[in-house]
């Protein structure tokens, strides 16, 4: 099965045109505070209205995409290249810039759980790594997009125009979104007019697993604590503490970023397979370059430590995205993508604070070895971590979903073991000679009606052993007849 499922294409086309918006905006940012007449304080409270806007959108947003689905990715595509121009032409003062930011930051927090939400559908369909190509397809957006507004603004162009270039990509990206959305809705739903002969049905009702979904949350929180405390720090150690010209200084993010991309590339087809080797590796690695980076004598050693650092930040987040996609149900994905992204992005929005902190404390070399510190926990910690998931998931009582309320009705022939255990009586306890030569183990049943012996424990369903309880031998709504035991 390959990748290029409807869900991939959104994902891939998603992906590069957010990885686009962020480039063109981490590089407007001069000229968005020259135009709104600011100060660097100023610019630093407008730019918390991002995250003020962003986490309450990101929780609200898995919701409505397990309803509506690439339909609504569509149209937050749409409307995060909407709100990027209308921040580029309205923010000329800090009230309005500070209210615009709010807003963009309430779409791009959005959509990041749209197309995250789309990856995850799209990589468990394939059986493909689709989310970790598509975190580089990010990656490597932001890179073009950075050095392309570079060049359009020493060209002398407006703030606004490397905005409208990033709202085309976005429309474009909507569309492909829009032509690619499925022609049902994500959740099943029943005929408008059942035949008067057939049991109504109702889809099962999945609610989430709350403890597994905060753990993968929290690790990714650290994880993108340290990838943006290099992406937001990096030109500044450069600069100071190297003593680099602006050009070379400035050369510091776009070296992680492209690192970050070609990682992701490469990496992808292990991040499924050994996916606590590769977070462990990956948070070493981040450690080693961060300690190398913070002792560097020289801008070289310098660049070579941030090169490692972003090799090794590249691989956390999607691998932890990829442990999600696997084991949701499709009804609750978006909810449960909501939940991992927005604790995540808390760690995003802490990090830069993290390193101003030990900076002023201690000065930028020992806030690199503050951050090198999270990165050595974050690899200690991965391995129990993933432990306390999988022991929950190996129970068959704790998963990231469960599954209650269900009432289906069986085809002829294809009848579940589940549909008739729900339609046939129970007999609690199986004293005497009669009880016994009526009943049948879950294990005899399988076998007589041809139903393959699978479990799925992360979406709550309890595995069926020799000691369950015993079925009669006469089942009519599935109209089997079993012969009783000898």
């Amino acid at each position: 099965m390959t990748s290029r499922t409807p869900a991939a294409f959104t994902a891939y086309a998603g992906f590069a045109a957010f990885g686009g918006f962020w480039g063109v905006w981490g590089a407007s940012v001069p000229a968005v505070r020259e135009q709104a007449g600011l100060s660097d304080g100023q610019l630093g409270t407008a730019l918390l209205f991002v995250g003020a806007g962003a986490l309450p959108a990101m929780l609200l947003t898995g919701p409505a995409v397990d309803r509506w689905g690439h339909r609504l990715t569509a149209f937050l595509l749409m409307a995060l290249g909407g709100a990027a121009v209308a921040v580029a032409h309205t923010g000329h003062g800090f009230v309005s810039l500070s209210v615009g930011l709010a807003v963009l930051g309430a779409a791009s927090g959005a959509v990041d759980v749209a197309i995250n939400a789309a990856a995850g559908s799209a990589e468990r369909a394939s059986s493909r790594p689709v989310i970790a190509r598509a975190h580089g397809m990010f990656s490597a957006s932001v890179v073009v997009a950075s050095l392309a507004t570079g060049a359009l603004r020493t060209s002398g162009s407006t703030v606004a125009m490397p905005f409208l270039l990033a709202a085309a990509a976005a429309g474009a990206a909507g569309i492909i979104a829009l032509t690619t959305a499925r022609t049902r809705s994500p959740v099943p739903r029943p005929a408008a007019h059942p035949k008067p002969s057939e049991r109504p049905w109702r889809p099962p009702v999945s609610t989430l697993r709350l403890l597994p979904l905060l753990i993968i949350g929290g690790l990714g929180a650290v994880a993108f604590a340290v990838e943006n405390a290099h992406q937001t720090w990096s030109a500044v150690y450069l600069g100071d503490v190297q003593s680099a010209g602006p050009a070379l200084a400035a050369a510091g993010p776009a070296v992680f970023a492209a690192v970050v991309a070609l990682t992701r590339f490469a990496v992808a087809p292990l991040s499924s397979a050994y996916a606590t080797a590769v977070l462990i590796t990956g948070a070493t690695a981040a450690a080693a370059g961060t300690t190398m980076e913070a002792g560097a004598p020289n801008v070289s050693i310098a660049l070579a430590g941030l090169g490692l650092a972003a090799a090794g930040t590249a691989v956390l987040y999607p691998t932890l995205l990829g442990l999600v996609a696997g084991q949701v149900d499709e009804t609750v994905r978006g909810a449960a993508t909501s939940v991992v992204t927005t604790v995540a992005y808390l760690g995003f929005l802490a990090g830069p604070v993290y390193v101003g902190r030990w900076a002023a404390a201690v000065g930028l070399p020992g806030a690199m070895v503050a951050v090198a510190a999270i990165a050595a926990g974050l690899a200690l910690l991965t391995w129990p971590a993933l432990r306390t998931i999988r022991r929950q998931v190996q129970s068959g009582r704790r998963g990231l979903t469960t599954t209650r309320g269900s009432r289906t009705q069986p085809a002829p022939g294809t009848a579940s073991l589940d549909a008739v255990r729900r339609c046939c009586p129970y007999k609690e306890a199986h004293g005497g000679v009669a009880g016994r030569r009526q009943s049948r183990t879950d294990s005899e049943l399988r076998a007589t009606i041809g139903i393959s012996a699978t479990t799925n424990t992360w979406s709550g369903a309890r595995p069926f052993t020799s000691s369950s309880r015993t079925a009669r031998s006469s089942f009519t709504t599935a109209r089997l007849r079993i012969p009783p035991s000898p």
